[in-house]
């Protein structure tokens, strides 16, 4: 049940739906292998090479790499990240061209038999005005704009990042903020899953750093993940091992109950774990970790995905989002 508000939205009527998981076997040719299964009843997915699986829709690594040839460090950072299939974040609010952005994901996904990872990252007050301010202008523009992404999803498999740090990071929003952004986060799931039934939407969770599972699955509820999420991510855009994260993520689902819902970490710069004063802000020493895979071994992690693009900076060495080839070069290992 929902933290009651001052001024309650219409009662929303869900479309019935079953998830989906991301399962063993080859998505070329018919996507079979996007199978009806719950997670925690079903066998640990096989090994899969990962450019069958997750799409890799160019962006500002591979224009770096295809306007610097000559570069010294072009050859280890095409080979450590620009081979490897990362999420593309829808995150600039332009509501007139936001359909065709996404649908130049889907589609090309679609041609080549793989599945995309889309990040939508526009929820109004994004990071409580931090590096990564911005998003829409208010909740009806927020949910005419998931109308409008929601409709260049096509109908083929995709996964759906919803709004990093919109559940864990809530501090500058009173109660009826918190309210309003949780309903949003649901109402925007639905819309997603009316538009591409096979369409799977995971829902912030933070990181094991942050919260502890009670806590960040109690905002998991009132965020209407049981009813309109197929699952959590965590460790988005952040540095801890995935060890721990695949640990806080099953404690996270323990404590939600739905043996139905699963868990993607993010794991693309946490190949040396976190910086040792904690900074996560571009700290210096860090390497890209795990390659995306659905062959995590763990039953309730669904794949180990690169959300955030390794190279793309937090917003201490520039601005956020903003490529840096000195930064790709040191989490290839340069």
């Amino acid at each position: 049940m929902r933290t009651p508000q001052a001024a309650q939205p219409p009662t929303r009527h869900r479309p019935a739906r079953t998830r989906a998981t991301l399962a063993a076997g080859a998505l070329l040719g018919s996507m079979a292998a996007w199978l009806a299964v719950a997670p925690a009843q079903g066998a640990a997915t096989a090994d899969l090479p990962d450019d069958t699986v997750f799409y890799d829709h160019p962006g500002a690594i591979h224009e770096w790499l295809a306007a610097n040839p000559d570069d010294p460090r072009a050859p280890l950072i095409q080979e450590r990240i620009a081979s490897q299939p990362q999420a593309t974040w829808i995150s600039n609010y332009e509501p007139e061209t936001v359909t065709e952005e996404v649908s130049a994901v889907t589609s090309a996904a679609s041609a080549a038999g793989q599945v995309p990872v889309l990040v939508s990252y526009m929820i109004p007050n994004r990071d409580c005005g931090g590096a990564s301010a911005g998003g829409a202008p208010d909740f009806p523009s927020y949910l005419a704009w998931a109308e409008d992404f929601a409709a260049g999803l096509g109908s083929d498999p995709a996964v759906v990042i919803l709004e990093p740090d919109s559940i864990a990071l809530t501090t500058c929003l009173d109660e009826a903020e918190r309210a309003e952004r949780f309903s949003a986060l649901a109402e925007a799931a639905d819309i997603i899953h009316a538009a591409n039934p096979e369409a799977r939407v995971y829902f912030d969770a933070g990181h094991s750093t942050w919260h502890q599972p009670s806590g960040i699955a109690a905002e998991l509820r009132d965020a209407g993940v049981l009813e309109s999420g197929d699952g959590i991510y965590t460790n988005a855009s952040n540095y801890n091992t995935t060890g721990s994260e695949v640990a806080f993520a099953e404690a996270v689902l323990a404590e939600l109950g739905d043996p139905e819902l699963g868990a993607v970490v993010d794991t693309s710069r946490n190949g040396n774990g976190p910086a040792p004063d904690g900074e996560w802000c571009d700290p210096p020493g860090r390497l890209v970790g795990d390659n995306p895979t659905v062959n995590t071994g763990s039953e309730r992690i669904d794949a180990y995905l690169w959300i955030k693009r390794p190279g793309e900076l937090d917003g201490c060495d520039g601005p956020a989002g903003q490529f840096s080839p000195d930064k790709a070069y040191e989490l290839a290992g340069g």
